[in-house]
């Protein structure tokens, strides 16, 4: 993608195109992986999603609007299948600070396992001399998306085939992904290892790839692991318990406010700034910290456009501020006079991780950071507690509260 095609108005054109594919014949061929370039079977809006410079809820509305709730069924509950992962991950917080672990172990441990360090680079680099998997390794690289269902084939190879740490396998796709989230990316991963949905691991077969890929790949069945058992082994205690969401301040009105942005929502026109005392606004880059190594240049080219193209539409000349020493962050703030940042609500991953090192840096110039969530959020977070089939069954409730049915 070029930077003119990074904006809300490339989003929306996108979506208008794909319009027509989001009833029965997305049902229909959606699992189809036919290739970079050729994925008209499924919208690759999900860049633009996970930034929100298009949103669930507008995405939702138009498939609505055009097929019906019948007919735009799968397509719907693809789209809150993203809301589900980030809920779930909300209320159980511990699988995220669990992953950051146990990735900074496994790259710790690259230094002194020179085996390691080889496989990793042959999967990383695309020449395991397995066609189809290289393929995906290259596609990821150099375009920035996979197809689903190839994300999936490609984990569970990468797991049981190449015996690769799952981890490992989570930071290269989202080192790469141009939609990666921190949520989706580390429990889809997991969903594969089956320690998501426990005990029922992933298993990439032959004939799956060989028939959802047109014939464009003929795996052969002894090249490819027999899944019998995940890693559930390895996490014997199961999975955490559910915690309640975490709090937020609200931001208080007529109070000198410093308006952030970050890919995490680039549609702050969405959120009620009336009754705030905007004085200054910055954009804050954080795609670096996604992992401890080099996250993929188109990554960082889509977020750099995504908060320009923000800052556009709200028709000001922000501060560029960067994700570093978050005692920078304090200094600014506080040279500008605010006693408040106001945010929309950041969910589990990097960027809450850092905000959450810059929260009492920011208490000691008495400055406050407030956030604020959406009702689409809200509607689907307190039914994102086990699997998906507890949200699906709440979808009609769903749509009700957000104004979609």
């Amino acid at each position: 993608m070029s930077d003119g095609t990074i904006t809300r108005s490339a989003g929306l054109a996108a979506m208008q195109a794909f319009i027509p594919v989001m009833g029965k014949r997305y049902e229909i061929g959606r699992n189809y992986d036919h290739g970079p370039g050729q994925h008209s079977a499924v919208s690759v809006l999900s860049p633009y999603i996970r930034r929100r410079l298009l949103t669930e809820a507008e995405v939702v509305a138009a498939a609505l609007a055009t097929h019906g709730p019948n007919d735009a069924r799968v397509f719907i509950e693809e789209v809150i299948w993203r809301g589900y992962f980030k809920g779930w991950l909300e209320r159980r917080p511990q699988v995220w600070d669990s992953y950051v672990l146990g990735l900074n172990a496994k790259l710790v441990s690259l230094n002194c396992d020179r085996r390691l360090r080889r496989d990793l680079e042959l999967a990383e680099t695309g020449q395991t001399g397995m066609d189809y998997f290289d393929t995906w390794a290259q596609e990821l690289v150099d375009t920035g998306y996979l197809h689903n269902h190839a994300r999936m084939w490609f984990a569970s190879i990468w797991i049981f085939t190449l015996g690769l740490p799952w981890r490992l396998g989570a930071d290269f796709f989202y080192r790469h992904l141009l939609d990666g989230d921190a949520a989706a990316n580390t429990l889809n991963w997991r969903w594969a290892a089956g320690l998501h949905t426990r005990g029922k691991p992933y298993p990439a077969r032959a004939q799956n790839i060989a028939a959802f890929t047109g014939g464009r790949f003929n795996p052969r069945d002894r090249d490819l692991a027999e899944v019998t058992q995940g890693l559930d082994a390895t996490e014997p205690d199961g999975l955490p318990i559910v915690l309640p969401l975490r709090d937020m301040h609200a931001p208080a009105p007529d109070v000198a406010t410093a308006l952030l942005i970050t890919d995490e929502d680039c549609r702050i026109e969405d959120f009620d700034l009336s009754g705030l005392n905007v004085c200054v606004t910055a954009t804050l880059s954080c795609t670096h910290l996604r992992s401890p190594r080099a996250v993929g240049a188109m990554v960082g080219t889509f977020e750099r456009a995504a908060l320009a193209d923000a800052a556009a539409r709200l028709d000001v000349s922000p501060t560029q501020l960067k994700a570093d020493d978050p005692q920078e962050l304090a200094n600014w703030a506080f040279s500008c006079g605010v006693k408040q940042i106001f945010t929309p609500y950041v969910t589990r991953g990097p960027l809450r991780d850092w905000l959450t090192l810059a929260e009492p840096i920011l208490a000691q110039h008495g400055i406050t950071l407030c956030e604020q969530r959406r009702k689409w959020d809200d509607a689907i977070w307190p039914h994102a507690t086990a699997g998906f089939f507890k949200v699906r069954k709440k979808i009609p409730r769903i749509l009700g509260e957000t104004g979609l049915a």
